[in-house]
This record gives C-alpha cells, structure tokens and sequence, in this order.
C-alpha cells in the first residue's frame, strides 16, 4: 500500500573547514519545514478522517461515529481534491529538511497518496470494485469492540443503518462494468449483511432492551434496501460485469510499484519466485524422506520420485484435520501453545495486549480461511481478532473435505503463527505501543512488512521446532505457496494464464488441495499486486535480520525487536534509519 560532490582543487586549511561547517549546516533539519510538515499530515488526517469516519472508527478515533462516509461520485471527486492538495503541500518540503523519522513519513506518505490518485485517476477503481461497497462494515466495527457502553454504541450503528439506503444508492451509481467475479463475491457477502443486520444485532440489541424499538425502523429499511441491492447486483449488474480482471502489464507493474514500496522490479521478483521454488521443493524432499520411512516402513525409496514422497506425507498429515466444528476451538488452544513458545524460546518479545479468536463474520467471508483483525492504532486498550471463517454453506461435502485437508491441524499450526503469535497479532500489538512524530505510520502500513514478517515468523517458528516435523513440513508447503503467489500474481495480471494452468501449478508444484487451489484463483483475480507481497516481504524480512545481527551482534529476540521498533514500514526505511546499506547493496 505503501511508496512510496563536486570535485575542487587543495584549499587552505580555513577554507576547508568554512566549507565543511556549510555542508554539515544544509545537512541539518529545518525545524521550520519540520513544523510545516507536521501541519500537512495533521490537516489531511484530520479532514480524511472526518469523511471516512467508519475507518475513523476501526482505526479507533471515534469523534465521527455518528457518521458515514460519501462514497457517491461527489465523494470522490472531494477525495481526489484532497489527494492533490495534500501532495502539492508535502512536494513543497524537501525530505533533505526534515530529521530521518520525519522525513521516512514524508516518503511512505507520498507513495500512498499517488497510489490513491492512481486507483481514482487511471484505474477508476471505484467504478468496478464492488466488493469495496460494504454497507454493513461501517455498524460492524462500531460493536465489535467496547470502546463505550454498548447503548452509545447502538444510538451511533441506528444512525449509520439509516445511511445503508444512501450508500447503496452510491455503489448503484457508480459501478459500470466490474468483472464478474468481483460481482458474484458481491452477492454472496450481500447476503451476509442482510443476515448481520437482519440477525446479528439481535446478539446486542438483547444486551440493550430499550434499543429494540429505535433501531428496528432503521433495520427494516435497511434489510429492505440490502435485499433490493442483491436483486440489483444478480438482474442488472451481473449481466453487465464483463470488465476484464486482468490489469495488462503497464497498470500491474504500476500498482506492483505503489504496493511494494521496493526497489525490485517486476521481473525481477519473478526470477527469485521462480529460483526459490525449486530451492524450496528440495528442501521438502529431503525432510519428508525420513517421514516417509518412518511412516511407511518397507516401502522402498531409491529411485523414487521426490514430489510422490513429499506427496505421500503431505497427504498423510492432511488426515488429521479440524471441520466446521472444531476449527475455532482448535485455532484457540493452539493460538495458547505458540504464546508458550515464543516466550519459553525467547524468539521474540510478547506484548501483553488482548487478542480473541472469533468466527468470521459472514460478510467478511469469501477471500481467506483466516485474517487478523488489528485493533485499531488510535484505539485505547483495543482487542485484536483472529477471525477464523468455516466454510461457506451451499459447499459440497468434497469441497469441504478437500479445505480441510489443506487447513489441516500441522498448517492450521502455521496459520496461526502467521496471523497471531508471533505474525500478525504480535506485530499489530507492538505497533500500538510505539510512538512516531507524525500519524503517518498509524494511518498506513507497508504490505511487504505486514506481510513479510507474518511469514519471516512462520518460518523461525519451524525452525525453532514449533509443531514438530508436520508443520515443519506444512511450513514449507506454505513457503512454496508464498513463491507461487508471487509467480501467479505477475502471469495473471501481466500476462495470460488461465485458471486451468494456475490451478495445475498450485496442485501439482505446490502439492495444495483443489480447494485451496480454487480459491486462490479468486482471491488472484481481486487482488493485483497483494500477492506478491508475501514473497518479497519474506525475503526482504530474512536479509533484514541477517544485516541487523551482522551490525548489532545481538541476539534473535534483540534483533527482531529491533525489527518491529520502527513499525509497518518498508524495510527499505528500517534500513534508512538503522543506517544499513540497501538490500542487496553488499
């Protein structure tokens, strides 16, 4: 998400040091420009907040809960003016001015606004995204966590219910042709917030008698404009969604530039994806080999095909697996052993911050087994999700099985590392307690950090035996994942490869199940840039740790501190900052 000497003849002595006293004067921040700077993020925050106030609220400033946004063509006009007023102000501030935090905001913060320029200018995103058109995400977040008592809570969702007509109305009149898929994942989470407002809120509205009769006008119409928007979405937008998902290579390489905040190229990252994949295919062969034997004595090996080993075993351990009653009880208790892990390992240092495992929302499903919801970082003692979704309903009982035999136990282990502790969770809550000059760092994360260090932690989990030989194994299936993500993500969206060719190389190169593989196709389709960023944040993550400890000396818990100090940034600025060379520059 993020972007983001002359040569001179011999002086006299006197010379030589007016000339050094000038450059180490210009080379000094400017506290006036450092105050102007800081006013251009304090004014675009705060007028970006007043009119996006439900992620005002989810980022836990709640002055604008009573309110929704506009996301009418009005709206985004307004946005785009914002944008461009704000960038012309921060172009204005050389960075060479400002001290180093300062000047690292000003560079993520630049990224971010001309990413958003370009999804409204060239993309025209808000014509085709109809995923982002979530009526029911702005009520969600106001009772999902308690900020304030829960009647305050409700009076604020009444309000924004009576908005849900207004909002819809937007999307109705913005959405031309979407391609098809973001269409149909429209419908099915449609029908997920008609049963949020329809039955949900009936969990809190018991908590709060009093609240049934002032929120039940606003209910029905927005229960009725919800169904009224699906039949919309299903009769007319759906036969129209012929928009290609597909971004050409000019906007993927583009959207890849603004969503990695790296100085890799497209073709570069290819490469690496395609070189780590057989590295990592290797890797399984030979720790499945003594699996194999174990669990298949007698069986020969010599001359065996390495893939039909890793494939034997995978499916072995895909046996023991958890189903749509057992999943959440089993991401909890093992949420509770990897917390014991870490801390008995020393592997990084654990913040004492809440976190809940919940069942996803159903409005929220159809693109991830699991997420994690971060508290947000304005939030005062916030609780983090763990939001782990069963499948969805009208699934057949093959495909249900064929999931839960990719999210088997050993690699719901490693999901758990990935999204809670010590990945995601951990990463979130220690963001919280660090403190940066400016807001840009608490509005804006970088997706290869985000994304990097949840992998980067899969991995020093296994690595420190978190799970035993299965997760080990499921670890590296997940890193062979990671390098096809990437590899998908480019050959889709910046080239041709159709769903069969992309199916056969996540089932049959990456060993996962038709599930898995099915649903990844989707989420590749939606997402252009995001998948890459796993891939590249892991790799940038392990040079970073290298290069940290190379410099410091220190131990792994010091070092991957260090890690997480400056927050979700790019670790091209952790590198600023902590004055290593470049990746890659050594």
């Amino acid at each position: 998400m993020l972007n983001f000497s002359r040569s001179t003849r011999p002086f006299a002595l006197c010379g030589i040091l007016a000339l050094l006293a000038s450059a180490n004067a210009q080379a000094a921040p400017d506290p006036a420009a450092t105050v102007r700077f800081e006013h251009v993020v304090h004014d675009f925050y705060e007028r970006y907040l007043a009119t996006h106030p439900e992620e005002a609220t989810q980022l836990g400033d709640h002055r604008f809960d009573r309110r929704s946004g506009d996301s009418s063509a009005a709206g985004v006009a307004a946005d785009r003016a914002l944008y461009h007023k704000t960038l012309d102000a921060l172009q204005a501030i050389a960075a060479k001015d400002l001290p180093p935090d300062h000047a690292v905001d000003r560079a993520i913060l630049e990224n971010d606004l001309h990413a958003r320029l370009y999804d409204i200018e060239v993309l025209k995103t808000y014509t085709w995204e109809v995923t982002d058109y979530s009526a029911t995400e702005g009520v969600y977040v106001l009772l999902a966590r308690d900020f304030a008592p829960l009647k305050q809570r409700l009076a604020a969702a009444n309000l924004r219910l009576q908005a849900i007509p207004k909002q819809l109305a937007a999307a109705r009149q913005n959405l031309q042709h979407p391609p098809r898929v973001f269409t149909e994942t429209a419908i099915t989470q449609n029908k997920g917030a008609i049963s949020f407002v329809q039955s949900d809120l009936d969990d809190y509205v018991r908590q709060e008698p009093a609240m049934k009769a002032v929120l039940a006008p606003a209910r029905a119409r927005a229960v009725a404009a919800l169904r009224d928007y699906g039949t919309w979405l299903e009769k007319e937008l759906l036969p129209r969604s012929d928009g290609d998902f597909r971004f050409g290579r000019e906007h993927f390489d583009q959207r890849l530039k603004f969503a990695l905040d790296s100085d890799l190229s497209a073709d570069e990252i290819l490469a690496r994806a395609e070189a780590d994949l057989k590295r990592t295919q290797k890797t399984m062969e030979e720790t499945a080999l003594p699996l194999y034997q174990r669990w298949f004595p007698g069986k020969p090996t010599d001359g065996v095909d390495g893939r039909v080993i890793v494939r034997a075993v995978l499916d072995k351990i895909a046996d023991t697996h958890p189903d749509n009653d057992t999943i959440v009880a089993e991401a909890r208790d093992d949420l509770d052993k990897a917390t014991a892990f870490v801390r008995e390992h020393r592997l990084v240092t654990v913040p004492n911050k809440p976190i809940r495992v919940i069942v996803m929302p159903e409005f929220q499903r159809g693109a991830a087994t699991a997420f994690c919801d971060w508290a947000g970082p304005l939030e005062k003692n916030g609780v983090t999700f763990y939001a782990i979704s069963p499948t969805p309903a009208d699934w057949s009982p093959a495909r249900v099985e064929s999931q839960y035999r990719e999210d088997n136990s050993a690699e719901l282990r490693d999901i758990t590392a990935h999204e809670a502790m010590p990945g995601h969770y951990l990463q979130g809550a220690t963001a919280g307690t660090l403190h940066f000059p400016t807001l840009v760092r608490a509005m804006t994360n970088s997706g290869t950090y985000v994304e990097g260090w949840a992998v980067y932690a899969e991995q020093f989990m296994a690595e420190a035996g978190y799970g035993g030989d299965e997760t080990r194994m499921e670890q590296l299936k997940i890193r062979l994942r990671v390098a096809i993500n990437a590899i998908l993500d480019q050959k889709i969206h910046a080239g041709t490869m159709t769903e069969d060719e992309a199916e056969r190389l996540m089932m049959d190169t990456g060993y996962q199940e038709e599930g898995e593989a099915a649903g990844k196709w989707r989420r590749a389709e939606m997402s252009a840039g995001q998948l890459s960023t796993y891939f590249v944040g892991v790799q940038e993550m392990n040079a970073l740790a290298r290069d940290l400890q190379a410099k410091t000396g220190s131990d792994m818990l010091a070092v991957r501190d260090k890690m997480l100090s400056h927050g979700a940034i790019a670790t091209k600025y952790v590198r600023q900052l902590e004055g290593l060379a470049p990746a890659g520059a050594n």
